[in-house]
């Protein structure tokens, strides 16, 4: 079956960081297209960060350009998300999605993880 299981949410001060993981299975990882979503406390879902199945080409949100990485590893099949600098407006659950192609939405979803910055 397939399955995203997200980990390394917490609790963490403003400015801290946190490395987000999301190991996948059932699928061939290497092939997909991983992205990390957030959805903010009352708030829709949103992007956060996106990387090809190569590695090659990735995407951010405007607001999480120079704070967040995205990266992967196609031997784990994992996919990460550093986060440095961390605002209380990042609190949220964070989802790990793969999906075929670029212009293709979410095939798959983790179940999430949540991140809480506050002081």
């Amino acid at each position: 079956q397939v399955q995203l299981v997200e980990s390394g949410g917490g609790l963490v001060q403003p400015g801290g960081s946190l490395r987000l993981s999301c190991l996948a299975s059932g699928f061939i990882f290497s092939n997909y297209v991983m992205s990390w979503y957030r959805q903010p406390p009352g708030k829709e879902r949103e992007l956060v960060a996106r990387l090809s199945s190569t590695g090659a080409l990735r995407t951010y949100a405007d607001s999480m350009k120079g704070r967040f990485t995205i990266s992967r590893d196609n031997g784990k099949n994992t996919v990460y998300l550093q986060m440095n600098s961390l605002k209380p407006e990042d609190t949220a659950v964070y989802y790990c999605a793969a999906q075929r192609g670029v212009l293709e939405r979410p095939d798959y979803w983790g179940q999430g993880t949540q991140v809480t910055v506050s002081s």
